[in-house]
């Protein structure tokens, strides 16, 4: 109770300091309406971007559009007007952007969803629940952008992908733009006659100009919730949408030929195919399916290596899970901590496979989806719904030996995932409360029980034993639940949130045993006094969310504070992703804009941060001070800096299951600057660093960020990164030493060097060839091998103990340490040393032939392998990397959108 006390009072610091802001007089803004009007029979105007048709005349302009950036509420250099009309089936808008100087519209292609160059949008809240919405953007040189729009402007989601239609065309007083787009890919409610929230914004490229047709001002609490209104819409229908499109892939893959290895003959020949569909159970709720999907376009995943023992967070980038995927976004505490982490659907297969001498094994990359359906949506009365159902195929590898002799192996079960997701708004659209429900289920069979009164014993079929696979310790069930809400108040400027998680997991004693040593719980920590190792437990039980409130919006000053926990028991990584359990995070910030642009600077603003952490025994944990600030000057180039301090770090997962460890007092900063983005070419220098008390480990991170537009249909990108992140106390392993367990670390000095590469060329707005590779490597060497002494000491040289060189010395590969110098090697150590190198990279010739209908031509290529730890880091690039015969894909995907 006195913890939390401690908690509330820390947390309402920014809450009375800017008590003051709250008492001055909001901007009262006026909200415009656009009438708009049915074609009644007229005929549909032709999308040409000419704006002649008869119809168009069925309806005034609007316009005397304002400025919103970088100077609020002024006259924009180029004035805007648009109309829209409509009939049952297609809303239509023809745009007039005016420009007196016509051959300096910026014409620059782009993917979709690129952004480039001039253009102008339409925000459509067809829910009127001032919180989320489409937008559909057409460049001036016909490029689409099309993004679902949700927490009140705070995401905007490029994934959605709807079909509609648009044509630009450059004349003498600037360009215009029509477009139609069909009713069935927005989602309204059903009555009379629709309002809907409606904002259009210009973007006037050679001034960073943005304008719009309704204010919003600088300090407004958000984006949607400050529309003007659409107004007119008398009986329209709502569409159910029916799209089925299906494909066929057909993949091709060559890879090193290895001698004697049945399963690696040098190429592998594949036809595949499947079926995604889209079906408009009402116009609010749509139902997506997938049978036997193929992500064979999707880019691959960035290189990255862990010394810390936790998994590493991936995007999602296949489009049936990004698609909607803010629906069921559940992010509970802080970071990339979520209820629901797609990823997990189709991952690695976890079984491990203990080979024989003279075997070769046929492992699965990826579990196969044999099925997903995905029921999303939001209703007019405010009701937010997701449910997804996917089912992930049981995986075999299979085994062969010299003579032919074939074995199998179970690496991952048939395993049912099922999330659903609902939230329902009321108090006219300022409060929210949801909720959220995952399942997964795996069906481990006979083949994976163990004989719990005769562990020695596996209970098999004709595959491999479960301990030889290692699926014994997968658990059988896992379940989550949680709410949640927020409130707001006075025009959205301030707000309370909160939620909840509650965790269940099931399995055998194996299973459980195994779930409390991961390092996300260290149950076996010998110095925790609140948790510890039970393997008589089938199952687990935790607890996480949080509460956090401030304001949002009016004036120049922006805060919250709040707290959240995770309990040592919470355990959600079957679907979700948790990196750490058992933390209690008090925070507050608060941060001071800068609205009016001055002749040094169009916007500016600074952020401050304070938080700390405790674990669930009462450990003081950590406490850090950071502040941040980011300027955009008026020729659009661009700073950002910050420094922060952390006079007090320890951690309970370092030593990965031993005792609780201190690190020395660090300081940390950045400093990244860039030029004018709009430039054809521009670039982005940084640096990022910290330093630790006695030296005890330091991080520089160097970046550089290049991009060059030669011509308007090419652009190339290189991002170099160099990072080195030297550490006297990098763990190594425990060990055993009399009985006594000895926890080893050493000073390690790790170099890591990427650049990704990207070229976008576009031959016209739907034929674009896409090109992404990025070299990895990185390389660690130890020395100054110590073990753990007192692992709490403020002083380093008290914290471990150096070994001298009479205890310790190195022979093939191994280090042998005489601890007590008796002349007997008390344990070994392997060499931790490493090299990691790898390439990956994708060639994606993309056509959209019709709306909807794609063909993809890919080249993927990659290289991993392991160099020699004593060499220069470019020696590892060019002996692993342009010495190594590839692995290649070549594919050739095919869709088809049906439309009915």
């Amino acid at each position: 109770m006195k913890l939390l006390y401690h908690f509330l009072v820390l947390s309402c610091i920014p809450l009375c300091i800017n008590a003051q802001d709250s008492t001055k007089t909001a901007t009262v803004v006026k909200k415009r309406i656009y009438t708009t009007k049915p074609l009644n029979g007229a005929e549909a105007p032709t999308i040409d971007g000419i704006i002649d048709e008869a119809s168009w005349n069925l309806v005034e302009w609007t316009g005397d559009f304002v400025e919103n950036e970088p100077d609020e509420n002024t006259p924009p250099s180029q004035q805007t007007k648009f109309k829209i009309v409509y009939d049952q089936k297609y809303l239509y808008v023809a745009y007039r952007c005016y420009d007196n100087e016509p051959n300096k519209i910026e014409k620059r292609l782009s993917r979709r969803d690129g952004f480039a160059g001039d253009w102008v949008e339409i925000n459509l809240d067809t829910y009127h629940d001032k919180r989320t919405g489409f937008s559909f953007t057409i460049t001036a040189a016909g490029v689409k952008g099309d993004e679902f729009i949700s927490r009140n402007g705070n995401n905007w989601d490029g994934s959605w992908n709807p079909i509609w239609y648009t044509a630009t065309n450059i004349d003498d007083e600037g360009w215009t733009a029509e477009v139609k787009i069909p009713l069935s890919q927005v989602k309204f409610g059903k009555s009379k006659e629709q309002i809907w929230g409606l904002q259009v914004n210009r973007r006037f490229f050679r001034n960073e100009e943005r304008s719009v047709w309704q204010r919003i001002p600088q300090d407004a609490p958000g984006w949607v919730s400050e529309f003007g209104e659409l107004h007119g819409l008398i009986d329209i229908e709502p569409q159910k949408q029916l799209e089925i499109q299906p494909f066929g892939v057909i993949q091709f893959d060559t890879f090193p030929e290895e001698e004697g290895n049945p399963f690696r003959d040098g190429d592998e020949f594949k036809l595949n195919g499947g079926l995604d569909a889209k079906i408009g159970i009402t116009n609010d709720l749509t139902l997506d399916l997938t049978v036997n999907p193929d992500f064979g376009q999707v880019e691959a995943d960035p290189a990255a290596i862990a010394l810390d023992g936790f998994q590493i967070f991936f995007r999602e980038q296949r489009p049936f899970f990004v698609e909607n995927k803010n629906i069921f976004d559940y992010r509970f505490a802080n970071g990339q901590d979520n209820v629901f982490y797609s990823r997990r659907i189709g991952r690695s297969p976890q079984g491990s496979i203990t080979e024989l001498d003279g075997e070769f094994v046929d492992r699965p990359t990826n579990t196969t989806m044999l099925g997903a359906a995905k029921f999303s949506g939001k209703t007019k009365d405010g009701w937010s719904i997701g449910i997804l159902e996917s089912v992930t195929e049981r995986e075999i590898a299979k085994i062969q030996d010299e003579d032919g002799n074939e074995r199998e192996a179970v690496v991952e079960p048939l395993t049912n995932y099922f999330v659903a997701r609902a939230q329902k708004d009321f108090n006219e659209r300022n409060t929210y409360i949801g909720g959220i429900f995952t399942a997964t289920n795996r069906n481990l069979g006979d083949a994976f029980e163990i004989d719990s009164d005769n562990p020695d014993t596996d209970e098999t079929s004709e595959l491999v034993g479960t301990r030889e696979n290692n699926l014994y310790a997968l658990r059988k069930s896992a379940y989550s639940g949680g709410l949640d809400f927020r409130h707001n108040w006075k025009d959205r400027k301030y707000y309370i949130e909160g939620n909840m998680v509650l965790s269940h997991v099931e399995g055998s004693k194996e299973a459980i045993e195994a779930t409390q040593r991961e390092l996300t719980h260290n149950f076996q920590r010998p110095d925790a006094g609140h948790v510890e190792v039970d393997p008589n437990r089938t199952s687990l039980t935790g607890t996480g969310g949080k509460i956090t409130g401030g304001k949002s919006g009016g004036g120049r000053w922006r805060y919250n504070a709040g707290i959240f926990w995770r309990s040592p028991e919470l355990e959600l990584n079957d679907i979700g992703f948790l990196r750490q359990a058992d933390e209690i995070r008090q925070f507050a910030n608060v941060r001071y804009l800068f609205l009016k642009p001055t002749k040094f600077y169009r916007r500016a603003n600074i952020f401050a941060e304070q938080f700390s952490t405790f674990d669930f025994d009462g450990n003081y944990n950590r406490i850090q001070y950071f502040i941040r600030g980011e300027i955009n000057y008026m020729n659009n180039w661009w700073t950002e800096a910050g420094f922060g301090h952390k006079p007090r770090i320890f951690s309970n997962t370092i030593l990965q299951g031993g005792p609780r460890w201190r690190f020395s007092e660090e300081n940390f900063a950045f400093l990244f600057f860039g030029s004018d983005r709009r430039k054809k070419f521009n670039f982005t220098l940084g640096y990022d660093g910290s330093r630790a008390k006695q030296n005890n480990f330091s991080f520089n991170r160097y970046v550089v960020r290049l991009r060059y537009q030669p011509i308007n249909a090419l652009s190339i990108s290189l991002n170099p990164q160099f990072r080195q992140n030297p550490n006297k106390t990098q763990y190594v392993t425990e060990v055993d030493f009399n009985g006594t367990p000895r926890y080893i670390t050493a000073n390690i000095d790790q170099q890591t060097l990427s650049a990704s590469i990207r070229l976008n060329y576009n031959i016209n707005p739907n034929l674009t060839i896409q090109y992404y590779g990025e070299p990895f490597i990185s390389r660690g060497r130890y020395k100054d091998f110590n073990f753990v002494n007192n692992p709490v000491a403020e002083d380093l040289n008290e914290r471990v103990t150096l070994y001298d060189q009479d205890q310790i010395s190195f022979l093939d590969d191994v280090y042998s340490v005489d601890e007590d110098r008796n002349g007997i090697v008390d344990y070994t150590i392997d060499n931790p040393d490493f090299a990691f190198v790898q390439f990956r990279s994708n060639l994606v010739l993309r056509w959209e032939y019709i709306p909807g209908s794609e063909i993809f031509l890919v080249w993927s290529q990659g290289v991993t392998g392991s160099g020699d730890p004593g060499e220069h880091l470019f020696r590892s690039l060019n002996n692993q990397i342009l010495d190594q015969q590839p692995e290649n894909t070549f594919l050739i995907k095919a869709t088809y959108r049906f439309v009915l």
